[in-house]
């Protein structure tokens, strides 16, 4: 019995409650404690919260229609276009020489005073041109990345006025297909409020068959259009 004793003796766990006063983390460090959890929760918070917008605001890219067929009208004041962006993405840069060179020889007096603002603002012109090209060209390192970028980019604002399943359609023909109609298409789901679509005709596409020379783009509800945006050229 006395070894037994002994041996539960030994194996016995002891449990000790900490006295406050004695642990590691005081009043002043406690607080610093809790202030840094606090911030790292935010800080997580946030950057779920900036993700999750990302991941939502992220652009869709438009799927090819196989096969183009008339649609019926139905137009509808909920649905409006409300602005048209459109762009040309060349081989070569513009030039910027030539907005000078028209500017300093209007007439003899080209460098005096009366001059000098319109050579000022037809230089200004330039720089939105430049930049949009920057921005297309973003990340295209290599000549074959850039001619990959090459071609006509379209940006169509619109606006349901209504929570509405909608399809975005533009429609389009290019210069070496002529009279034939191609169309690419996004489909949004309860889509309410202003909204951008983006579609390109660009790399392979564009140098293949050319630029796009006539275009409307459609909103469609239940196979119907519902608004409509075109091009002058457009039949």
């Amino acid at each position: 019995m006395g070894r037994e004793n002994e041996f539960w003796a030994r194996s016995e766990i002891h449990f000790q409650f900490l006295d406050p006063a004695c642990s590691g983390l005081t009043r002043h460090s406690r607080s610093g404690f809790i202030a840094s959890m606090r911030f790292a929760a935010t800080a997580f918070g946030l950057f779920s919260f900036v993700l999750s917008d990302f991941s939502m605001g992220a652009v869709e890219e438009p799927k090819i229609v196989e096969k183009v067929t008339p649609l019926p009208v139905a137009l509808s004041k909920d649905f409006e276009f409300r602005k048209t962006k459109l762009y040309f993405l060349s081989e070569k840069g513009p030039k910027r020489t030539q907005a000078r060179q028209t500017a300093s020889t209007l007439k003899p007096g080209g460098l005096s005073g009366n001059t000098a603002p319109a050579q000022k603002t037809l230089t200004l012109q330039d720089v939105p041109i430049t930049f949009e090209r920057q921005f297309r060209l973003f990340g295209a390192v290599t000549g074959l990345d850039q001619r990959q970028r090459c071609g006509d980019y379209f940006d169509f604002f619109w606006r349901a006025k209504r929570p509405v399943d909608i399809t975005v359609r533009l429609e389009y023909r290019q210069e070496k297909l002529h009279e034939h109609v191609q169309a690419q298409e996004i489909s949004y789901r309860n889509a309410r409020g202003t909204r951008k679509t983006e579609f390109k005709v660009i790399g392979d596409d564009y140098f293949d068959d050319g630029r796009v020379i006539a275009w409307r783009c459609l909103l469609v509800e239940n196979g119907r259009i519902v608004a409509e945006n075109r091009s002058y050229m457009w039949e």
